[in-house]
């Protein structure tokens, strides 16, 4: 069963209920008849609220979706940082042959587009000494496979003129391949509890925000057409400021 987007509900449900709200007020400042106004009021708050689904919706799924690529790739690039060399090269070698790149095994270890490749997957950003130990090893121009490098270590390898392989174009190399492994090293990455979010929810950092706009709610109940929303949720707002700063988390 899919997950309901509760976030997603609420923020329409307000967007409606704001929409209904203005409507009925400027409706009746303008002296339509009641059952005119509610009338019109709900069918604006309807286009409101699927105006506001559609938009929210869409914005969503996109962040959603940049979220999930960037947590495979972090995946990816962790199992890359712990699997043994001899493994991390055959995969490169297998995911370059699928994307039509002339890539086999030297004397000197694997070799892509008649130039070496290296593999230097590690959990930090690799720095220039282990570009320079490179070097030494190889003694001239490569290509270099590797999550991320340090700002010293790029231009190290610019100036000795390396192909560098960061670690988006690996991870769009397999998946554009489908030679990820099904299995990574670490691959599952731990969600957040009931408990974690509950925590964050009732910090007494929050107690703050909701205590301001309860205020604002209560002085806009004074300038309201309908005072009984505001005065309502105003009080509401405090009272939950006040209990999250008295018992929430620290």
């Amino acid at each position: 069963m899919k997950k309901i987007d509760l976030p997603l509900i609420l923020d329409v449900l307000f967007y409606t209920a704001c929409a209904w709200f203005v409507s009925v007020g400027i409706l009746r400042y303008a002296r339509v008849s009641l059952p005119i106004s509610l009338l019109c009021a709900s069918l604006i708050a309807l286009s409101a609220g699927g105006g506001a689904f559609l938009i929210l919706f869409l914005r969503r799924r996109k962040r959603a979706l940049g979220r999930m690529e960037r947590q495979r790739k972090d995946a990816l690039m962790l199992h890359m940082a712990l699997e043994k060399e001899r493994k991390v090269e055959e995969l490169l070698m297998e995911a370059l042959r699928r994307d039509g790149k002339d890539a086999a095994y030297g004397e000197d270890g694997p070799v892509s587009e008649g130039a070496p490749l290296c593999a230097l997957f590690s959990m930090e950003p690799a720095s220039a000494d282990a570009i320079a130990s490179l070097l030494r090893d190889r003694g001239g121009p490569f290509t270099l496979a590797c999550n991320t490098l340090s700002p010293e270590a790029i231009k190290l390898a610019h100036s000795f003129e390396i192909n560098i392989m960061d670690g988006d174009e690996i991870y769009e190399l397999f998946e554009r391949t489908k030679t990820t492994p099904e299995t990574l090293i670490c691959g599952k990455i731990p969600r957040k509890n009931r408990r974690a979010v509950l925590k964050r929810i009732v910090s007494k950092k929050n107690a703050r925000p909701f205590f301001t706009c309860g205020l604002f709610l209560l002085a806009m109940s004074l300038f309201s057409i309908f005072p009984l929303y505001y005065l309502i949720s105003g009080c509401v707002l405090v009272f939950c400021a006040l209990t999250i700063r008295m018992v929430g988390y620290a």
